[in-house]
């Protein structure tokens, strides 16, 4: 199954609305995490070490699975990510 890479970044309440919506947020990629198809998830940090968005990485049958996943996430849904990207990547390492 192909590796995506899904980068949200925060908009001007992000802080605020991801403590609202953190629960809803990892209940939704608690079902890839149990099938082995989350390989990150993290969030972006600044340099005071606040969040500024997130950082997924999963595997998806395709392109327009990886983004479905992404739009129906509760930071995407609920205006927590300002905007957000999927790619398509090659894991190189580890081998």
């Amino acid at each position: 199954m192909p590796t995506y890479i899904w980068i949200g970044r925060d908009g001007p309440r992000g802080v605020e609305l991801r403590k609202q919506w953190r629960p809803a947020h990892l209940a939704g990629l608690e079902p890839l995490a149990a099938q082995g198809r989350i390989r990150f998830a993290g969030p972006l940090l600044g340099p005071a070490g606040t969040p500024l968005g997130s950082v997924i990485i999963l595997d998806a049958p395709d392109l327009a699975s990886a983004q479905a996943i992404a739009a129906r996430d509760a930071y995407a849904a609920q205006g927590v990510f300002a905007s957000w990207e999927v790619f398509e990547t090659t894991v190189v390492f580890p081998r």
